[in-house]
């Protein structure tokens, strides 16, 4: 493959993810001017939030057939056809027209995410493939990124949320552009699957013939479909139940409820949220071919977990904003005498009136004596927790940018035959946008029920039991050909201890099989 070819295929896989990246980061600045221009409910702004998570949900049921039957490439050209007309759509600015632009986009996303990872798969070295395929998270991030700087300078500007939107024009126009000088890979690698498991199949004494799927094929037994449908899922819905949406979506929400009291300030540690997920990316870029899969996976599961159960912990003594977020604009607090200082509900505006007005307006009080009382409040050290909560989100979203961001879009794109590889991947996909739209639906007013400190915390249970999961049954493909994968996952040989035969094995498969299983791994 040329040098010009995989530089194309860098392009193409990056912008990919730039695009999906700035549509999924961008509303949580927009999110703010949009509740004051259209006075939203709490339940409108879920609405707007999850609008693109609905399109995306109905792309992931249609797009396997399009994927499979009319071609990785032309289904990249058609999501670029649709994020342009939805973002048109956006830009006529009422909220009707903000759900039909956002679930167009949404739609539109779930095709490019799909289409661009198995594409660069098919399409790239086995050496190659991790670095290229995670180059799609890295322009995730990069995206994310681009949409919290954004939503920073525009914070201020009226009707800035039409910018915010309307800029995700240009990368979509570049990459359609790009794509059109790409060979398709849907024919060239199709052919050499068919090829290659006719050949593995001659190899092992079966019958010489073209393999052919179809869509049940994903739920029986044979090649060993069952388990790596089961890992699939494993990866996208921990992916989700982690809370990472909300992490992305409601970033500037999360911090201006923990004491970052300006929209702009909240908006600002986004962007510092967003600057550290580039950073961790790109580390896991250079490390995915070298260190492998499994490691990558396991540990940021383990480090989320920490950060997750943490945030829980501290979020109880975080001084919260008086409003809670899906409350009235009606109220603001007043911070001219504490410019860096979060009021808490818990504090000041549980007391009596009269002993807040003779905090802030008994001139007779020393100054020192103010002094000394405000540092004395629980308000002066939940200030110090609200900075911890922040270096502890930065923790998680570095985790998970190292593992489940990037690897779990690279092992969907290898472990399913190539004939099926679309179907099954939105298949999956499926799951993923549905419980991406629970998560995401239900998290404001999860917040006005149970508070932050409750759901981080079922967060960081989720992501423990993430761990145990990978560790279990997270295969190593690094270094492997597709159709190398492929023969070892129909033998099941990519367990590596007996312990594990004993307990996955023994769960998923009748004791006959269980027997041969055990014996082909620990005899080599």
């Amino acid at each position: 493959m040329g040098i010009s070819t995989l530089l194309l295929a860098s392009v193409v896989s990056s912008l990919g993810g730039l695009v999906y990246g700035y549509e999924l980061g961008i509303i949580s600045g927009a999110l703010l001017q949009l509740k004051a221009e259209f006075s939203l409910s709490c339940v409108q702004q879920e609405a707007a939030v999850s609008s693109l998570l609905v399109g995306a949900l109905l792309a992931s049921i249609v797009g396997g057939c399009l994927i499979d039957h009319r071609g990785r490439r032309n289904s990249i050209l058609l999501s670029n056809v649709l994020i342009l007309a939805g973002s048109l759509v956006l830009l006529i600015g009422s909220f009707s027209a903000l759900l039909v632009g956002r679930m167009t986009v949404g739609f539109a996303m779930c095709i490019s995410s799909m289409s661009c990872c198995i594409f660069v798969s098919e399409l790239v070295p086995p050496e190659r493939r991790g670095f290229l395929v995670t180059l799609y998270e890295a322009g995730i991030t990069m995206g994310i990124l681009a949409a919290y700087i954004m939503n920073y300078f525009l914070s201020d500007c009226n009707r800035g949320w039409k910018w915010m939107f309307g800029l995700a024009v240009v990368p979509t126009v570049i990459q359609l552009v790009s794509i059109c000088f790409l060979p398709s890979s849907t024919r060239e690698s199709l052919s050499q699957s068919s090829q290659s498991e006719t050949h593995l199949m001659s190899s092992d004494g079966v019958e010489n013939k073209k393999v052919q799927y179809s869509s049940m094929f994903l739920f029986q037994r044979k090649d060993n479909m069952r388990n790596r449908i089961v890992l699939g899922l494993g990866l996208v819905l921990f992916q989700q139940f982690t809370g990472q949406p909300n992490v992305l979506f409601y970033a500037s929400t999360i911090f201006h409820s923990v004491g970052f009291q300006s929209n702009s300030s909240a908006v600002l540690a986004s962007v510092g949220l967003g600057s550290v997920k580039v950073i961790a990316t790109l580390t896991s870029m250079l490390f995915s071919d070298r260190v492998g899969r499994r490691p990558l996976l396991i540990s940021g599961c383990s480090v989320m977990a920490l950060g997750l159960i943490t945030i829980g912990l501290l979020s109880r003594y975080s001084e919260m904003n008086a409003e809670r977020p899906c409350d009235s604009d009606s109220f603001h607090i007043n911070t001219t005498l504490l410019p860096h200082l979060a009021v808490s509900n818990q504090t000041l505006f549980d007391r009596p009136l009269e002993e807040s007005q003779s905090l802030f307006n008994n001139h007779a009080q020393d100054g020192d004596e103010v002094l000394d009382t405000l540092a004395s409040s629980p308000g002066v050290h939940g200030t110090a927790v609200n900075w911890i909560i922040l270096v502890c989100m930065m923790a998680v979203v570095s985790a998970y940018s190292v593992g489940f961001g990037p690897m779990t879009w690279l092992l969907l794109s290898e472990i399913f035959p190539a004939a099926i590889r679309g179907r099954a991947f939105a298949f999956i996909n499926c799951f993923n946008w549905a419980a991406n739209l629970l998560v995401t639906f239900t998290f404001l007013n999860c917040i006005n029920v149970v508070g932050l400190s409750g759901i981080f915390l079922l967060y960081g249970v989720t992501a423990v039991a993430a761990a145990v999961f990978l560790y279990f049954m997270l295969p190593e493909t690094k270094g492997k050909t597709l159709e190398e994968i492929d023969k070892e996952l129909r033998l099941n040989k990519f367990y590596h201890s007996q312990d594990c035969c004993s307990i996955i094995s023994r769960r998923i498969f009748s004791r006959q099989y269980q027997s041969v299983h055990c014996q082909v791994v620990t005899s080599g």
